[in-house]
């Protein structure tokens, strides 16, 4: 079971300058809407494929629009060996900033 995160603690985190990596696993179009500021994205489909991207070290918060996507992709990169937490609720519950 991966390690959950709320948005309110995600915007704190950033509202206190911390470094946050932040994949959102939403399709293109979804993200043409608003992202979180400098959250990365790779759609769901295409994590497994572009896992050379990330980072084994790093700590990832994993976003998508309702916390569903974001969970499958958390188990799919615990699988590979990346640490993550899940934003539960998505953007449907994020009050911060877009960008």
């Amino acid at each position: 079971m991966s390690k959950q995160i709320t948005p309110e603690e995600v915007a704190k985190r950033l509202e206190k300058g911390e470094k946050v990596s932040i994949i959102d696993v939403r399709e293109n179009a979804e993200v043409a809407t608003g992202k979180i500021p400098g959250a990365k994205n790779i759609p769901l489909g295409q994590l497994a494929l572009r896992k050379g991207e990330l980072d084994k070290k790093q700590n990832y918060v994993i976003v998508c629009q309702s916390g569903n996507r974001s969970k499958a992709a958390c188990g799919i990169l615990e699988a590979l060996g990346y640490k993550v937490e899940n934003m539960i609720g998505g953007m449907n519950n994020w009050k911060g900033e877009l960008e």
